[in-house]
């Protein structure tokens, strides 16, 4: 164990130099708005800046503690699970699985807590079922190798015609539900299920399908929340803002936040046990690890413990009513158009502080073998939230419905699906699920509600669906990444001499080519 800990220092240095990276040029950005035309009190700006530590120390130990232990326990579970060639045991462990994972999810329970007309428990456990049952539906697809991109148009359809039956007070906490759903706990544990499950097959559609989890697990919550809309009667509690914190010196600074920290410590610990219970009997039943993987494996769940509880206590207590305030101020200012290029500012670099981001990115690059970097990955991500956050912005100010902008982007994203690489397409789609995490839940989706309240908006139709929004803008602008790899790619080989042989096989399909 102690070899375990010392090994992991170095890696401990990169990570935290990593979390640097992805949360200071926010903490820039919202000290240059206090100081100039959004100033705010001494008590809120201190808040926000020990929050702001809080989170880059959280995401050092998170990030390493995911590489440690929740992909591996994911990978060997879907390994086990796929050599059974049980369907029945598949579909029973799978939704299993997911129902635990989503229950353990912070961010339903940071969107849940947010949404003033349904009780937080109906939300969360119907979101629980609908993960559970699509990541059934996910792990069919990979044994069965059905294209990812016709099963989007089926269930996307079924959503939109849903959508046009459900109380406009749902519409956007539905869309909502499908992004914070696949957080920093769920998205490493269910993207390695899919890589372990595909290590399995042989065929050379694996490695594509190994991503696409996360897509399909998005869904889920988004139709269970529309049919509890149709079936649901929503009571009409009002909105109540985070409280603005008032602070006189820096004990009482301290003291709330150490006030908070008992209730993240037993939400986190009650978040990880499902899980680690769920590996344990496979452990026991299946796996059989040897000490030392044991152990590097516990050592990471403790990274992971203590890394969530800093962010999400730095992001709650810190982040949530700095957030808040400024859009109340920005918006409340005659000039108040300019909450639009803050917000793709903000958007730009607040998704490189989404923990799972890190995940992703990594995970790509891996299984792609460089093809698709890290940093491509996060600069299209960051384009994408970008170009979300401002469209949200738009939506706050004017009070348009949520709708014409998830239809046309959903029909553009699945239309181009299917002349884009699979591997791509997968990506980009498990890409949207993960940009939605924590921090936009408690920054983006409090700065858009504290704008609505002071542009006189509804905040259940106007505020909510900033998560929705930054949920899709990367599965266009991942996948028009993945159109010009391949253009290029083309590109390339067009410029490149033929071979006599080759010229043999140029008419013939690529499928045709591969079985000869």
């Amino acid at each position: 164990m102690d070899d375990i800990l010392k090994g992991s220092l170095p890696k401990l240095r990169e990570k935290l130099l990593e979390s640097l990276q992805a949360v200071l040029p926010i903490v820039a950005i919202v000290l240059v708005l206090c100081f100039s035309i959004a100033p705010v009190s001494p008590s809120i700006l201190l808040c926000f800046l020990l929050g702001a530590a809080m989170i880059i120390v959280g995401i050092m130990f998170f990030t390493l503690g995911a590489e440690m232990s929740m992909s591996p326990m994911g990978e060997r579970v879907g390994a086990v699970l796929t050599k059974s060639r049980s369907v029945p045991l598949i579909i029973g462990v799978g939704f299993v699985l997911g129902f635990l994972i989503t229950i353990s999810e912070p961010d339903l329970q940071v969107l849940a807590n947010q949404v003033p007309s349904i009780p937080n428990m109906t939300l969360i456990l119907s979101v629980a079922a609908g993960v559970g049952f699509f990541l059934v539906v996910a792990f069919l697809r990979m044994l069965l190798s059905i294209a990812l991109p016709k099963l989007l148009v089926v269930f996307y359809a079924l959503i939109f015609v849903l959508a046009a039956f459900v109380p406009k007070e749902f519409l956007a906490v539905a869309f909502d539900s499908g992004g914070v759903t696949t957080g920093p706990i769920t998205v490493p544990f269910i993207m390695a299920l899919g890589v372990g499950v595909a290590a399995i097959r042989s065929d050379r559609h694996a490695a594509d399908d190994s991503f696409g989890l996360v897509a399909l697990c998005s869904v889920g919550p988004i139709l269970a929340v529309l049919v509890l809309g149709i079936l649901f009667q929503a009571s009409d509690s009002t909105y109540i803002p985070p409280v603005l914190p008032d602070v006189g010196d820096s004990v009482e600074l301290w003291q709330l936040f150490h006030v908070s920290l008992p209730t993240y410590l037993k939400e986190i610990a009650t978040s990880l046990l499902p899980i680690v219970l769920m590996f344990g009997i496979f452990q026991l039943v299946a796996l059989k690890l040897d000490r030392r993987s044991l152990g590097r494996i516990g050592v990471g769940l403790l990274y992971t413990y203590m890394g969530l509880v800093l962010f999400l206590t730095g992001a709650n207590v810190g982040f949530m009513p700095a957030g808040n305030y400024l859009g109340q101020v920005l918006a409340g200012r005659s000039f108040r158009w300019v909450l639009v290029p803050i917000g793709m500012l903000i958007g730009y670099f607040i998704v490189k502080a989404e923990p799972a981001v890190y995940v992703l990115n990594k995970q790509v690059e891996e299984i792609t073998d460089g093809a698709i970097s890290a940093g491509t990955m996060g600069a299209a991500l960051s384009a994408g939230v970008s170009l979300s956050v401002g469209l949200a912005m738009v939506r706050v100010l004017t009070g348009i419905s949520i709708l014409w902008f998830l239809i046309p982007g959903y029909t553009f994203a699945i239309g181009i699906s299917f002349v884009v690489p699979k591997l791509y397409t997968a990506i980009a789609f498990d890409a949207g699920g993960v940009a939605s995490g924590p921090m936009t839940a408690t920054f983006l989706l409090p700065l858009a509600q504290g704008a609505c309240v002071a542009a006189g908006g509804n905040i259940v139709t106007d505020a909510f669906g900033v998560v929705a929004m930054v949920a899709m803008t990367p599965l266009i602008t991942v996948q028009l990444m993945g159109l010009m790899a391949q253009f290029k790619q083309r590109r390339a080989r067009k410029a490149q001499p033929v071979p006599a042989a080759a010229l043999a096989f140029a008419d013939l399909p690529d499928d045709a080519i591969i079985e000869l």
